[in-house]
């Protein structure tokens, strides 16, 4: 891998790699409009310029440390704080003037570019709120006064998948098991190799799920699972669940845009939610809620304002006095990224290629083997342990990650794969998230690789950690 300023060039000689629209397998990226073969040395002239923007825009990062965790909270470059300041400052200067003019349009604004990026049928269908938790709050809230108005009846299933993130799992139970509802997880195996074991373990759910007469009213899909990052087949696990009728299916894509292609029509979920502070280079917190038009009905956001029963978008626009800047600078991220190569199709490509690549080099380096293929995963990918390190507890898994940023300057997350009962297992038990952004440089991995190396000669026991 070429490096320019330190920074992962373009990989053009990797074996394609297809980046799922939709999650599924036989769709890719969009083919970038040809253009005029460059000379080597222009190809060098354009990877330079490149990167010094890079630079420049994220200066504000910590020197020093190799941040390879965008997965979690994201970035975001300084061309776009610059757009949120002015959004600040024209709100202070006049904040009833802001109100009754700025606010709403700039909103508006923002939910038009984000209409056409995910491919939704009518800006109606588009609402921004703070994030995909608040996201989850207003579906679960339907979910829930259903079961309590006797829509529902009561043990009627919500079927959610075993790897969701963990404050959607807590959500399910708050809403869901307390308004009557019974809840089935789908166990998803890992490490994975292809769909089909994600299919046949959704489709023992759904079995589960309608058995005793019940019906399954719900069904929460991620569309990248977050620990361990999974690619999942939305589009084939929405069909399915139109089979074998569930009332409603809603895509958690927390990681989705900005990181792979959206096609919500082609998708067809009733609800589908990803965060925009993530892999689309916003300022935290800002995220979209899309609901389909025929799903609308009884839809209100949980923090009641003056604006309740003017329609979801519009009670979200509006949730009291607070900094809504991040939610209008949406416009000014997609002129940041047509800043690049490809634009936002180009960055995701990137990305993507570039994460593999490096998740191979770890898994050659220490001797292990990636959680999934290239093909089931976005901008992260996940790397398994050395055995030797003995990650044998979600403890150990966090004192490793928290040892690794305070002793070597690396942030990655760390997953612990607690073993099924009664079988032994052959992989892997604890492994790395690995993410690439923009921002990496291929020196951050071999950070990484070398940590981990030298712990390993060091007869490291991440048991250890918790000991002291």
């Amino acid at each position: 891998m070429d490096s320019n300023n330190g920074h992962c060039a373009c990989v053009h000689s990797l074996d394609h790699h297809e980046t799922k629209q939709n999650g599924d397998r036989s769709s890719s990226f969009a083919p970038n409009p040809k253009k005029p073969k460059l000379t080597a040395p222009q190809v060098a002239e354009a990877q330079e310029s490149e990167a010094s923007l890079v630079q420049a825009e994220f200066a504000h990062h910590e020197s020093g440390v190799a941040r390879i965790n965008n997965g979690s909270f994201g970035s975001c470059p300084n061309f776009v704080l610059k757009a949120q300041c002015e959004w600040q400052k024209i709100y202070l200067q006049h904040p009833d003037r802001f109100y009754f003019g700025p606010l709403q349009q700039g909103i508006l604004q923002s939910r038009k570019v984000i209409a056409e990026l995910v491919n939704a049928s009518s800006i109606e269908e588009i609402s921004i709120v703070d994030n995909a938790t608040t996201a989850v709050a207003i579906v679960l809230q339907k979910t829930a006064w259903a079961f309590m108005e006797g829509k529902y009846n009561r043990g009627d299933a919500v079927v959610m998948l075993h790897y969701a993130y963990g404050a959607v799992k807590t959500a399910i139970q708050a809403y869901v098991k307390r308004a009557g509802g019974s809840i089935i997880e789908v166990e998803l195996p890992f490490p994975v190799s292809s769909d089909k074991e994600i299919v046949d373990s959704f489709r023992k759910a759904l079995a589960e799920g309608k058995s005793g007469g019940r019906r399954v009213r719900l069904a929460v899909i991620d569309h990248i699972t977050s620990m361990p990052s999974v690619l999942i087949p939305v589009k084939e696990l929405t069909r399915i669940c139109r089979e074998e009728g569930v009332d409603q299916v809603f895509v958690d894509a927390a990681h989705a845009i900005g990181s792979i292609d959206i096609d919500l029509q082609s998708i067809g979920a009733d609800f589908y939610t990803s965060n925009l502070h993530k892999w689309f280079f916003c300022p935290p917190a800002v995220a979209f809620l899309y609901c389909k038009k025929l799903s609308q009905s009884d839809m209100h956001h949980p923090i009641v304002s003056h604006e309740y029963g003017n329609g979801l978008a519009i009670e979200s626009a509006w949730i009291g006095t607070r900094d809504y800047s991040s939610q209008l600078v949406v416009p000014s991220v997609l002129e940041f990224v047509k800043k690049f190569e490809g634009g936002l199709e180009g960055i995701m490509k990137r990305n993507h290629d570039n994460v593999v690549l490096m998740g191979k080099m770890l898994a050659d380096a220490w001797g292990t083997k990636l959680g999934t293929t290239p093909e089931m995963c976005s901008s992260m990918i996940m790397i398994g342990l050395p055995a030797c390190l003995k990650v044998l507890s979600e403890m150990d898994a966090l004192n490793l990650r928290t040892h690794l940023r305070e002793n070597y300057g690396v942030e990655v997350p760390v997953y612990y794969k607690q073993p099924r009962d009664g079988v032994e297992e052959e992989c892997a038990v604890g492994y790395v998230r690995i993410s690439h952004q923009i921002y990496n440089v291929v020196e951050d991995y071999y950070k990484l690789r070398d940590a981990i190396k030298q712990l390993v000669a060091d007869s490291f026991d991440c048991g250890k950690l918790g000991a002291a």
